[in-house]
């Protein structure tokens, strides 16, 4: 088996993710060795490598494309921190920094805390930590040399401390100060006592002329030596000659409970610099000041006056562009790739090109999922060691996994370092997970995709039936709304569209009130209440407050969101439960692998018989790519309570999952106790549902997240198939987007 590369040959991310004919995209392209590279463009109809299923389907697709591009190998620098110019620094003996902070990994290398430096980060003294220990380091140009002094200081793990740092540069020696902060009960006294170190600066202290103040990190242009911890009420004071204390002057001084929702925090006079965020620290997090009797930041501000950074966080590449695409008139709306090529290697950067406005439409709209995908992009499994590993050599298939290229960030299921979970994602790094022949699990009864290349059985299965459709991203939803929809007479969902701004929840439900018809092909979708700003649209924010399947939960008092201030957690704790959207909503979790279904009575009632034409048998569904079956992996159920419109039939049921199979924490107050009333056809089960409105519009919800992997089976001769497309052809002979539309 080949090594895998940490560090791939050639690899690179879009902006944005979507384009209409006349737009443009900019391609932003790290290449090894500097070396150049081609590119051309592909249409993506199937990006599964299975050699037992239809096979990767990536048609080249005429485009101007220059021969050769100038490639650049271009870093990636992690580590969220704050900066901040303060020219007043340069002429006073005297500094005095003052800070609160909780660091949360103290046992790991050097970590800083705070820089006092030069514009270039080339001179200057660092307050940082060391395997526990503060040290304080002196960095300058002339000798290229670091110095680290040892204040025999010790950080505590998840305790507030105060910090005072105060260098006399005359004199040529520094002053650190630690002190507990108390916490709990206003007026109670700290537990430990306060502890001082007093050192000499002997290199060249009198050449210190610091004028950048950097937080949680060193500043190189790029962050350093990063910091993994809490941070509040900073402080710059300076000072003149010797009296410290009749001369001390503020100069800077910042409440990080400001500007919350920005990466930029004003200073509390106007004199003062801002601090500019780098790498979009975590905040809406608690202060020392937390009391516990306000859990929303909005309402008691200065108790959540902190800021949470991390070393490895990640928030924007910063690369330069390497080619700009401008999508050219008349070209078809859907699924495309950019595929640049190295001597080394290659990848494919996928891309969507939606229908221009006011230009003609298809009548069906696949709704590419990408904030989930965005949610889980490099996600680190901690399974591509053995089968895995060797699956992809053996089927060709993408060969970086975030196992092992760990440099682009995690995904909203992994943590960092410190093992806080990681809240925030942005689409400006490659994001390995969505790519063309990706393999998630070493499936042994299929392909072990996940999303982007398992809905790309969708896409192939439209291409075989000779079905015209247009794409459009999750992002274009939430920035268009319900008129995103409306031109079209069947949208159709991907296998797992679990992330959801309220925007894009209120247009999916106005749609379909309005007479639309959704088919809702997966499982676990609308689960998730995410935060996307209009500032920063390129991040998605994730807050796992109070229930659900978490991979990490927020801490008490964090429920609500940085980026727009909202509560986040599950739709169904906020008012919306996955049922109210798409008819059936998370019920069970369990192993990547699936079973069949089998006919309930009401499948064969008039009013939804028509979905089983041509379909011999009470059971179905029993093959496919995922899993090996149509139902499986996660489940979804019909319950009128949580929002299921009445006029929805259950017309199948899965039975017979494994012992991996349980019922999702939210469906259970106790082990003996249901979080609702009895429904039908309960238990470990999904439900396949379908109906019509009374007055337009219908639902059909497949129950599964393996379901779309059953389309290909038998060159997409099946009853899985069949059912999908009994279902297209009804709701397009009964829908009008033209009349819904127009109201």
């Amino acid at each position: 088996m080949n090594t895998p590369l940490t560090h791939p040959p050639i690899l690179g991310y879009v902006t944005p993710l979507s384009a209409q004919p006349g737009q443009s995209l900019s391609f932003r392209i790290t290449s090894a060795g500097n070396q150049p590279f081609s590119a051309r463009v592909v249409r993506i109809h199937c990006a599964d490598p299975n050699p037992a299923g239809p096979g990767m389907r990536l048609d080249a697709v005429p485009f101007a494309l220059d021969a050769e591009y100038a490639g650049r190998e271009q870093d990636v620098h992690p580590g969220s921190c704050a900066i901040a110019r303060l020219p007043g620094l340069k002429d006073r003996e005297h500094i005095d920094v003052r800070l609160r902070i909780k660091p949360t990994l103290v046992a790991h290398p050097m970590q800083t805390v705070c820089s006092l430096q030069d514009a270039s980060g080339q001179d200057g003294i660092a307050l940082a930590i060391e395997d526990g220990e503060f040290v304080v380091q002196r960095f300058t140009a002339a000798t290229q040399r670091i110095t680290t002094l040892r204040t025999g200081l010790h950080a505590q793990q998840d305790r507030w401390q105060s910090m005072r740092l105060r260098l006399d540069i005359g004199a040529g020696n520094i002053a650190l100060d630690i002190a507990p902060v108390a916490v709990g009960a206003p007026g109670a006294a700290p537990a430990d006592s306060a502890r001082s170190a007093r050192l000499d600066l002997t290199e060249q202290a009198d050449r210190l002329a610091p004028v950048l103040l950097c937080l949680g990190a060193r500043w190189l242009g790029h962050p350093v030596a990063g910091y993994h911890g809490l941070m509040e009420a900073p402080e710059v004071y300076a000072a003149l000659g010797a009296d410290v204390a009749a001369h001390s002057e503020l100069l800077a001084q910042w409440c990080l409970a400001d500007d919350m929702q920005e990466q930029s925090i004003r200073g509390t006079r106007h004199d003062m610099p801002a601090l500019t965020l780098i790498n979009m620290p975590v905040r809406a997090v608690r202060s020392a000041d937390w009391t516990g009797l306000n859990l929303d930041w909005k309402t008691a501000p200065a108790q959540y006056a902190a800021i949470y950074f991390h070393a490895d966080a990640l928030s924007d590449c910063g690369w330069d562009e390497s080619l700009s695409l401008t999508i050219p008139t008349g070209m078809a709306s859907g699924v495309y790739g950019l595929e640049v090529t190295h001597p080394e290697g290659q990848d494919t950067i996928p891309f969507y090109v939606t229908p221009a406005t006011g230009g003609p439409r298809a009548r069906i709209l696949f709704l590419a999922p990408t904030l989930t995908y965005q949610a889980y992009a490099n996600h680190a499994r901690n399974n591509y060691a053995g089968a895995l590993a060797e699956r992809i050599t053996q089927w060709g298939a993408y060969p970086h996994n975030p196992d092992v290229v760990t440099q682009y960030g995690a995904s909203t299921y992994n943590r960092h370092k410190d093992m806080a979970g990681i809240s925030l994602s942005s689409r400006l790094r490659p994001m390995l997970t969505m790519r063309p022949g990706y393999l998630t699990f070493p499936d042994p009864n299929g392909s072990g995709l996940r999303h982007f290349p398992a809905d790309s059985h969708l896409t192939h299965w439209l291409l075989e039936k000779g079905y015209d459709y247009d794409v459009i991203t999750d992002e274009d939803l939430d920035d268009q709304g319900v008129e995103a929809l409306q031109h079209y007479d069947v949208v159709l969902t991907g296998s797992h569209p679990e992330y959801h701004t309220r925007r894009m929840i209120e247009a999916l439900i106005a749609y379909r009130e309005a007479g639309g018809y959704l088919m809702y092909l997966g499982a676990n979708g609308f689960y998730w209440k995410i935060a996307r700003p209009t500032s920063a649209p390129h991040m998605l924010e994730i807050r796992r407050a109070e229930g659900g399947i978490r991979a990490w939960a927020s801490e008490p008092g964090e429920y609500y969101h940085q980026l727009d201030g909202g509560y986040g957690g599950m739709w169904r704790r906020n008012g919306i439960a996955p049922q109210t959207t798409a008819g059936v909503g998370f019920a069970v979790q369990g192993g990547f692998e699936g079973v069949g279904y089998r006919r309930t009575p009401e499948s064969y009632e008039p009013e939804v018989s028509w979905l089983f034409e041509g379909v011999s048998g009470e059971t179905f569904g029993d093959f496919g790519l995922s899993g090996g079956g149509a139902a499986g992996f996660e489940l979804d159920q019909v319950v009128p309570e949580l929002g299921s419109p009445s006029y929805l039939k259950i017309v199948g049921v899965s039975d017979n999952h494994g012992p991996s199979f349980k019922l999702v924490p939210e469906e259970i107050l106790t082990w003996t106790i249901a979080a609702s009333i009895p429904r039908k056809y309960e238990g470990v089960r999904a439900h396949m549902a379908v109906g019509v409105a009374e007055h337009g519009g219908g639902l059909f919800a497949v129950g599964s997240i393996t379901f779309l992997g059953s389309l290909a089976h038998n060159r997409c001769e099946n009853d899985v198939s069949r059912i999908v497309e009994n279902c297209l052809r009804h709701f397009l002979s009964r829908s009008s987007s033209a009349t819904r539309a127009a109201t």
